[in-house]
Order: C-alpha cells, then sequence, then structure tokens
C-alpha cells in the first residue's frame, strides 16, 4: 500500500456509513484521499459513523443506489477515479425476511453503478465488494478458490452471486482487456470472509451481539455454536482492498478479476470458541442459551483460499485472530469509557498501518 498513490485521488464509496464502509473512509482519509460518500442511510444506532464522526473528513451523500438518476448525477458532478461500491443489505437473515430488498439492492445497485460508469469518462478503477458467501455452497471441508461456481442457498448469497456474475459480464462486455486502451476502466471483486472489529453495531452479528450482552450483562443467545467461519479483521481485509485497488490503477488488465480475502486456515474458529474469547477478553462472565428453535439455512462452514492474493497481491493478515479479537475488545472498551472514538479509531489505524 501507498500513501503517496492515494494522496488527491478522488473515490466514490458506496455504503460509507456502515461498519465496513465508515472503516474504510477512516483508511482513505488517513491516505489523502478525497472521499465522496454515498449511502441510503445510516444502518444502525449507535453506529461507528457517527461515534466516529466520519463524515467530519469527506463529502458525504445520501442517496439510494437503486436510484440511478441520482448515482449517475453524483458520479458525473464528483468526477471520481475510483468507485469502491460496499453498499448493500449485508444481513443474512433479513434477507429471508425481505427477499426483494436485498436482490434490488445486491444485484440492481451494483448494475447501476457499473452502468453509470459507462457514462463517464473520469473512473478508472472500479472495485466491487461482495461476500465469501457468493459461491456455491457445498457444506465441505473445502476452501473456496476464485473459480469455484457462483450460486448462494439463501436470497442475501445468492444475491452476492448474482452480484458477481454481473459484475463479470459488465467487465466482458463493456470493459474487457481486449479493449483496456480504449475505455480504460478495470474492474475487480473482492470476496471477504467473516469481518470484525470495533464499532460493528449490525443486528444479527456475532460480535455485535456479544458486545450487546457484555455490556448490558444479559444473555446471549447463540444459534449456530459449531458454526465455522473465516473471522478476519477489518483493517486486514480495507488493506487488502487498498492494494488491489494500486495493482488495478496500474497494471489493470492483469488484475481485473475475483479476488478472496481471508486468514489462513488455522484462524477458522467456531461460533462457541469467539464468544468464550470474548467474555475473557472483557473480564466478564454471561449466561449463553442455544437457540433450539427452527432456524433458516446457514451453511456451517466457510473457508476462502487466498493463495492468489498472497502470491499475486503480497497480502496476508497482519493479525491473528486473538490479536483481532483483542483490537476488537479494545475498541468497545473506550467507547464504554466515553472516550474520543474518532481519535482511538485513527490510532488504530495508524497502529495497523506501522505494523
Amino acid at each position: 500500500m501507498s500513501s503517496q498513490f492515494w494522496n488527491d485521488k478522488i473515490v466514490l464509496l458506496t455504503g460509507h456509513t456502515g461498519f465496513k464502509g465508515s472503516w474504510m473512509s477512516l483508511w482513505l482519509q488517513k491516505l489523502g484521499a478525497t472521499v465522496i460518500g454515498f449511502s441510503k442511510d445510516i444502518p444502525t444506532n449507535p453506529s461507528l459513523f457517527e461515534i466516529a464522526k466520519v463524515d467530519s473528513g469527506m463529502t458525504s451523500i445520501f442517496g439510494d443506489v437503486c436510484d440511478y438518476n441520482i448515482l449517475e448525477r453524483t458520479i458525473q458532478k464528483f468526477k471520481p477515479q475510483i468507485i469502491i461500491h460496499m453498499a448493500a443489505q449485508a444481513i443474512l437473515r433479513q434477507s429471508y425476511k425481505n427477499p426483494t430488498e436485498t436482490f434490488a439492492t445486491n444485484v440492481m445497485g451494483t448494475v447501476n453503478v457499473l452502468e453509470a460508469v459507462r457514462n463517464t469518462k473520469t473512473v478508472k478503477t472500479i472495485l466491487n465488494v461482495t461476500s465469501d458467501k457468493c459461491y456455491e455452497s457445498s457444506n465441505l471441508s473445502h476452501s473456496y478458490v476464485e473459480t469455484d461456481a457462483m450460486g448462494g442457498f439463501d436470497p442475501y448469497s445468492s444475491s452476492k452471486g448474482c452480484a458477481e456474475l454481473v459484475t463479470s459480464a459488465f467487465r466482458n462486455s463493456f470493459f474487457n482487456v481486449q479493449e483496456f486502451n480504449r475505455h480504460g476502466v478495470s474492474v475487480a471483486t473482492a470476496r471477504a470472509g467473516n469481518v470484525i472489529g470495533g464499532g460493528d453495531w449490525g443486528v444479527d452479528r456475532l460480535i455485535p451481539d456479544i458486545v450487546r450482552s457484555l455490556i448490558g450483562k444479559k444473555q446471549i443467545l447463540i444459534r449456530y455454536p459449531n458454526a465455522t467461519r473465516p473471522w478476519q479483521y477489518v483493517l486486514d481485509v480495507i488493506n487488502g482492498y487498498t492494494i488491489l485497488i494500486e495493482n488495478l490503477w496500474r497494471n489493470g488488465p492483469e488484475f481485473a478479476e475475483a479476488w478472496n480475502f481471508g486468514p489462513t486456515r488455522n484462524e477458522i474458529k467456531p461460533v462457541d470458541w469467539l464468544v468464550t474469547k470474548m467474555m475473557d477478553l472483557f473480564d466478564e462472565k454471561i449466561e449463553i442459551s442455544y437457540d433450539t428453535a427452527t432456524k433458516p439455512y446457514e451453511s456451517s462452514y466457510l473457508s476462502l483460499n487466498c493463495s492468489k492474493a498472497s502470491s499475486r497481491l503480497k497480502w496476508s493478515s497482519k493479525l491473528n485472530l486473538d490479536e483481532a479479537l483483542s483490537w476488537t475488545a479494545e475498541w468497545y472498551r473506550h467507547y464504554k469509557n466515553g472516550l474520543d472514538m474518532r481519535k482511538f479509531s485513527q490510532e488504530q489505524i495508524n497502529r495497523f498501518i506501522q505494523l
């Protein structure tokens, strides 16, 4: 990653008010980029976006990626050079409750971003952030590689698989390698695992559920105690996105494809392990109960093969899972104690960059 590269680059970031979007915004501000955020709303209360005063270092616009006209006008007005598309309906269980919204946002929102880029001459690089759940579910002890089939059992996972296919179709049809010298646009997708870090307040997400229970000293309800996930620290993932975008900018056709960003296999732990570890870090004990009711389907095992990012981008996680959880718990403890969370979030970014 090169801070010199990012200085004064104009970046449009969709979904900037979300958990990952807020950290991405702070990261880009640290690197000296001119950041324009585009989001439908602030998705949680409390939110990292508000707690860390993320908008104080950027231009923040409220608009829906499903509204093509306002999205195109925003791109035409601010003339971004780089687009990072994070706006999404990102909660799996919510996708069962409202599949129409999930497909509209995750699929047509992606279509709108890519179509709007066709009508501007300033955008050179697009990164569409999808999910490790975009793959056809096998429930086997198999680490997905980028060439595995897209699929998705549930509406959320399926919508992310569709977003990958949409991106591939636009890349092949309008931003293909053969005509790169004419259009000059490189498009890639990033598939990350279960991202953790301070400031996540999402509903039906494990770390926020644990933190709410620990702070409130309330019982926590666990749905899938034995499910394993590729947990990884938010800044590790963002660092990977940043490195990929720099390579797309400099050598577009070589990197315009799909990329996995995940931890090594020995960092993949079950839900129960994570709950116990967070209780230890908070030095608090809470009662754990297990949801025995019939639940919507979720894959019991997820793992990513990230050898391509390791070999070609020279990327790997800086923090192991123990360290990632320690940094996460540290953020929430500082928040609980009423400290300046913009300053502390920036301090964590500085500390991470120096590793």
